[in-house]
């Protein structure tokens, strides 16, 4: 902690600085929650567990049952499931970011910051830049995964690496974007118990109200529209087509028509809104 307060303070002019400064305050923010994680393994660990469980889980127990374009294929269901896992895996950050933000509010730590001449964003920047590097190391090693269990990309059709990498950077995209309600989440709870709770309780119905899993032609009217304008699914939707994996039914749905136009906009607009209430809040706070 020593070393980020020296950082900041003969770096750092008054807040309100330039775009700049906030940059530069903000990877300062980033180095020392890296430098953190890289202390305590067992939280990148126990992050991989979870995702790795789904994968098997599904291909193996549900994976020769599920219907895919009339197809029961367990290995047409890997590389239908795979997209809806990676963008599973980026949201389920969530919880620990806003358990992470909550902790240092808990411990104080927050307002250390604030005595800092810090631009007043940088400190949720920072934290959100580090769970982003973090989500991208879960899913290298989840699609290292994927591959030994049989999912292929153009298994549907022909791709690019261009595609592949574009269809990975929308899953970081949505992944960043899902960890600003987490530091909203997390400034609006007292305890770090509290915001994992709160964390993971309204995403269960985000992931599986969605084409991450089933086919939503299966699903009644009502859930499936809910489901395909469900700014996950439009992600989910988007990776299917770059990765040339097999996708759900037609929809006129217009996510699922142009999905990877949708996921950009969900994305976008979810972290232009939460980021600023997710700052407003962070000021309130450190009132």
């Amino acid at each position: 902690m020593s070393t980020l307060t020296d950082a900041v303070r003969g770096t750092a002019p008054a807040p309100g600085g330039s775009i700049g400064q906030s940059v530069r305050d903000s990877l300062v923010v980033a180095r020392r929650n890296l430098i953190r994680m890289s202390r305590i393994p067992e939280m990148v660990i126990f992050g991989l567990i979870q995702p790795i469980m789904f994968v098997v889980l599904f291909t193996y127990v549900f994976g020769g049952s599920m219907d895919i374009g009339g197809s029961t294929s367990s290995t047409d269901y890997t590389n239908f499931l795979m997209a809806g896992i990676f963008a599973q895996t980026v949201t389920f950050a969530t919880a620990g970011a806003g358990a992470g933000i909550a902790d240092d509010m808990h411990k104080g730590l927050i307002d250390r910051f604030r005595s800092l001449p810090m631009a007043r964003g940088a400190v949720l920047t920072g934290r959100t830049l580090a769970d982003l590097v973090q989500t991208a190391l879960t899913l290298l090693v989840l699609a290292g995964v994927a591959l030994l269990v049989g999912w292929r990309v153009g298994s549907n059709g022909d791709t690019n690496a261009f595609r592949v990498l574009g269809a990975f950077g929308l899953l970081l995209l949505l992944g960043y974007a899902f960890t600003w309600i987490g530091a909203l989440i997390g400034l609006s709870v007292r305890t770090p118990e509290a915001a994992t709770s709160g964390g993971l309780i309204w995403l269960f119905p985000v992931t599986f109200i969605s084409n991450a899993f089933v086919d939503t032609s299966n699903m009644t009217p009502w859930l499936r529209h809910i489901a395909e304008w469900n700014p996950f699914s439009a992600t989910v939707q988007a990776c299917r087509v770059l990765f040339a994996n097999p996708g759900q039914s037609a929809s006129d749905a217009w996510p699922m028509e142009h999905p990877v136009w949708a996921s950009l906009i969900y994305s976008v607009l979810i972290v232009l809104i939460f980021r600023t209430l997710a700052v407003r809040k962070y000021r309130s706070a450190a009132a």
